[in-house]
């Protein structure tokens, strides 16, 4: 399971393994590790084997065979959709979300779905439904969120690779929480559909280990379907392509600076940063430190709480409509709540003048990014928090947002622009300090539809730097 997904479907094609026994050993590592990292909701143990016996070597699909799991907040037919809150009951979804179909039509066969924060509000994957999954490099620390189940599968070797989903960095903050490869893609990449049309904030993705892994799996999962809303503007050649050429010489903004005013930031996160900027230096690429970015700017919060807040909320209705009733307070966590009785306090004018402001201030920063090729953060502004730091039940919940973006201050950005953005796991935290041994990521922010280009990049990095040979503790 911690062979790359290229690598796996080739030992099927070629007659090495067959798929059942691919699917078998990612079953056999999640009874032996998830009890006590909890990164799973279901296990489709009984048909992920029958379907597995269905694949031979003649499998004309490119990663027929290989296990994957999927975060619970995308619909699969027949299966329990829960967003990891009590108020959906055990909802069983009609039909597939077009990203699951993607993944089918690919080959890949679904080993089960992973935890999620409720709504996947928070960057820590802690539930009053399914309790606190677990990070493989330290058990009692969060792996992030929202994305968390998926990237604790990913890192502790249950399945090679996951489904994930980023509307404020919850496919980047999962891969710098467990040190993996998190691409959150260009807005409108991959359909939302069919339920949805277009998404302002998210959009779906992959963990991995690899740079090539995740360029592979988005050609596969790109391009308009039938019935979106807005979708992105096609690649000059298939992403795997982009991502194995040779950067040019690029200019990079380095900024380690938060985007929430007078948020604290750990000068290991920031010192890891500069590495990453010394090591493009190497590279031959020119790097800028730059203090002055339009991102730090008051209010910062509220502006993503002012998109963020709906779309929850919208999840929330969803739940009603299933439940033929309005929500109550006991039906979800304190946070669930609070952002559902604020948001119901907004007007629909409020709302567009909100959406009018957050664009603007969209444009504003893509504006100043353009004048760079590639933008630098660190991934976190601190180590992977304990559990319970970020409690969704807490008596003061709104308090627990906020200090949930102090952790995760550099992520969010890049979802109210759009553009594409990847956390890359390129550093350990350091012999000496408390939390060594942890992974340490760095962000790159690219142009928007820029993700060739940003994946070119990474691979760039990976290959002076490789991470894929480290191992979490827990495997």
């Amino acid at each position: 399971m911690f062979l790359p997904v290229t690598t796996l479907a080739a030992m099927v094609k070629g007659g090495e393994v067959r798929a059942r026994e691919l699917v078998q050993a990612s079953l056999d590592r999640i009874a032996a590790l998830d009890p006590e990292l909890n990164a799973f909701v279901d296990v489709f143990a009984e048909d992920a084997l029958a379907e597995a016996d269905g694949i031979g070597r003649d499998d004309p699909r490119p990663f027929a065979g290989v296990p994957i799991a999927i975060k619970n907040n995308r619909a699969i037919a027949g299966r329990r959709l829960t967003f990891a809150a009590a108020f959906f009951g055990d909802f069983v979804a009609p039909m597939d979300d077009h990203v699951v179909t993607r993944f089918k039509r690919a080959g890949f066969i679904i080993v089960g779905t992973t935890t999620l924060p409720e709504y996947g509000i928070l960057p820590s994957t802690e539930t009053a439904r399914f309790g606190a999954t677990r990070n493989p490099w330290d058990t009692t620390r969060t792996p992030g969120g929202s994305s968390g189940g998926s990237a604790v599968a990913v890192a502790s070797g249950m399945v090679p690779i996951a489904h994930a989903n980023d509307g404020g960095g919850s496919t980047r903050i999962p891969a710098a929480c467990c040190g993996l490869v998190g691409l959150k893609p260009q807005r409108g990449r991959i359909s939302v559909g069919p339920a949805q049309g277009e998404s302002f904030l998210v959009q779906d993705g992959v963990l991995t280990r690899s740079v090539a892994e995740t360029a592979l799996v988005l050609d596969l999962l790109h391009g308009y379907e039938v019935g979106d809303a807005s979708w992105a503007t096609p690649p000059p050649a298939p992403f795997a392509e982009l991502a194995a050429r040779r950067p040019k010489a690029l200019r990079v903004a380095l900024s380690t600076v938060p985007p929430l005013v007078d948020s604290p930031v750990d000068p290991v996160c920031a010192q890891a940063a500069h590495d990453t900027g010394k090591l493009l230096e190497s590279l031959g690429h020119e790097v800028v430190e730059v203090t002055d970015a339009p991102w730090t700017v008051p209010g910062m919060l509220e502006r993503f709480t002012a998109s963020f807040g709906p779309a929850v909320s919208t999840s929330i209705a969803f739940g009603a409509l299933l439940a033929g009733r309005e929500p109550g307070e006991e039906d979800m966590e304190a946070l669930s709540w609070a952002i559902w009785t604020t948001c119901q306090g907004i007007s629909s004018v409020q709302a567009a003048m909100a959406a009018a402001q957050l664009q603007g201030f969209a444009r504003q920063l893509v504006t100043w990014t353009a004048g760079y090729d590639v933008v630098l953060t660190p991934a976190l502004a601190e180590a992977p928090v304990p559990i319970g730091v970020l409690d969704p039940t807490a008596p003061d919940p709104m308090a627990t947002f906020a200090r949930s973006g102090q952790f995760t201050p550099y992520t969010a950005i890049s979802n109210l622009t759009g553009s594409p953005a990847i956390s890359l796991p390129l550093h350990v935290r350091p012999d000496g300090d408390p939390d060594a041994g942890l992974p340490l990521g760095s962000q790159l922010i690219g142009q928007p539809g820029g993700e060739g280009a940003l994946l070119a990049l990474s691979a760039q990095l990976e290959e002076a730097a490789p991470w894929a040979a480290r191992r979490a503790p827990v495997s």
